[in-house]
């Protein structure tokens, strides 16, 4: 039977700042970095074997991936990055404060843009800081100036359908070391969620999710291995 861990990456700098982070590379806090190792430790004392660790390009869910690795006794794992498995990218909001945002623009219109599957925020202007077309990370892909998570969604599926998916049939067990939202699209295609139904769904920092797979790759069983820091899982 698969198995398949979904681990979203530590406390980063900009989440204790409340900004809005997307693709800016910031790093892990004292607390990520604790948050990270703690997850490892939880994976090392469930027994679970890793095959192989797919992470992002960003460097909070790369050191997440290593620092749990490395508290699981298994750093030796090969380990995929991949810009498809970025966070969402916020556009015009990124690097913003939220609550300054909300003063600014409403409550209200902060939380579709954070909260509603399909609506995505301003996009990033032509001439702001946080422009990624020339990192040499994105050479040669047709990168977003903003993202919804329908949209996250949208490039995260095609990744996880030619690279993760096959894979995981094969019989490995993954871990995927990621973010929020990249991880939240995800969950609603293996759950096969509604909108309505993801925008309820929120997965704490450095808590390993466990899913077990069938072989159409539909979750049989899933559980957070801290159960203190446990989100309700999601409902099909």
């Amino acid at each position: 039977m698969p198995t398949l861990i979904l681990l979203r990456h530590g406390q980063s700098q900009w989440n204790l700042e409340d900004r809005f982070t997307g693709w800016v590379d910031v790093d892990l806090t004292a607390e990520g970095e604790a948050q990270a190792r703690k997850g490892g430790e939880l994976i090392e004392a469930e027994g679970l074997v890793i095959d192989r660790v797919f992470t992002s390009v960003l460097t909070r869910a790369i050191r997440t991936s290593w620092l749990a690795l490395a508290a699981a006794g298994q750093t030796f794992v090969p380990e995929v990055k991949d810009w498809r498995l970025n966070e969402r990218h916020y556009g015009g909001l990124t690097g913003l404060n939220k609550t300054e945002t909300a003063a600014k623009h409403g409550a209200d219109q902060v939380k579709v843009w954070r909260r509603s599957y399909d609506v995505p925020p301003p996009p990033l202007a032509a001439d702001s800081p946080y422009d990624f077309s020339k990192d040499r990370r994105y050479a040669g892909a047709n990168l977003p100036v903003t993202e919804s998570l329908k949209t996250t969604l949208d490039r995260v599926q095609p990744y996880w359908d030619a690279d993760i998916a096959p894979v995981l049939r094969s019989g490995e067990t993954l871990l995927i070391a990621a973010h929020g939202n990249s991880l939240r699209a995800i969950v609603k295609l293996l759950w096969d969620l509604s909108a309505q139904a993801i925008i309820d769904v929120e997965i704490p920092t450095g808590n390993p999710l466990v899913i077990s797979l069938d072989s159409a790759l539909r979750p049989q069983a899933a559980r957070y291995l801290d159960a203190g820091r446990a989100t309700p899982l999601p409902q099909s």
